[in-house]
């Protein structure tokens, strides 16, 4: 983990109340990998004391290839984003990371990215990694030959960096509450009719799912993976404060060996977890 003040490239909206913060931190955007996450909090600022915990969007290179730059998609929500949606490039922000376990890289078939409201921020250095197209934190990319993502969201305005994800080749399956872009249907669901699609020309266990997004879609969406035999990763959205495992504000019940459950800290065993092993 390394802490630094750096510096904001670009801040810039994506969609209602959602934006994209590009800030320049080589030092951690070279040890990013797939489903890790930052703190964040604005730097000579005490009010808000407490950081943000944000997934890492992307990370960019310069001209030698070198990783510089990462970004984080953020909701407008309270004093910290609201602050940080203000930030000009200039503007100096305190960042540690990069922190958390991340998604594991398993090779399979296809992967099934699976996004509710806000949670579609760790997988584009996902689909990269998956389909080979780039490397983060010294791993080997191209452990997948396809990618699916499922994107549910309140309506069509909310849908944040979706030509992102069609650039990379990733089919892009899209679905609204109110109907307004896609499907008019709840992320599970469309997540069962995919699972039941693919499974007509690969095995259950070469199909791989991934999920992120607001808890209850996140259970319902394992539920479904694990009635369908797919193995299911969940990156668990649970509010952290310090990041680094001293606080214990971000406990998660997770069953154990022996069939008892304890409480694990997201920030340090997680945020990425087996959905079997979460207890809803």
């Amino acid at each position: 983990m390394q802490q630094v003040d750096a510096q904001v490239v670009t801040n810039q909206p994506l969609a209602k109340e959602t934006y994209l913060v590009r800030i320049a931190a080589p030092e951690i955007a070279a040890r990013v990998r797939p489903g890790q996450f930052v703190m964040i909090r604005m730097s000579g600022l005490n009010d808000p004391l407490i950081g943000r915990a944000l997934a890492v969007y992307d990370v960019g290179c310069d001209d030698q290839g070198t990783p510089a730059t990462f970004d984080l998609v953020y909701l407008k929500k309270g004093k910290l984003t609201t602050c940080l949606s203000q930030a000009a490039a200039g503007d100096s922000v305190t960042v540690w990371g990069p922190l958390g376990n991340g998604f594991a890289p398993v090779p399979c078939e296809h992967l099934v990215m699976v996004a509710g409201g806000i949670g579609q921020t760790p997988f584009v250095v996902l689909a990269k990694e998956a389909l080979g197209l780039q490397t983060f934190g010294q791993r080997t990319g191209g452990w997948a030959k396809s990618v699916t993502l499922i994107y549910g969201a309140r309506s069509a305005d909310r849908l944040a960096g979706v030509d992102d994800f069609r650039k990379l080749g990733v089919d892009v399956r899209l679905c609204t509450d109110d109907g307004s872009t896609g499907e008019k249907a709840l992320v599970p669901a469309v997540l069962d009719r995919c699972l039941t699609e693919l499974k007509t020309s690969l095995a259950a266990d070469s199909i791989r799912v991934v999920c992120c997004g607001p808890e209850i879609m996140m259970e319902k969406a394992s539920e479904v993976a694990i009635a369908q035999s797919t193995p299911c990763e969940v990156s668990m959205e649970t509010p952290m404060a310090c990041g680094i495992g001293i606080c214990f504000s971000c406990v998660a019940k997770v069953r154990q060996s022996d069939g008892e459950w304890d409480y694990k800290r997201t920030c340090v065993e997680g945020p990425v977890f087996d959905a079997t092993k979460i207890c809803w």
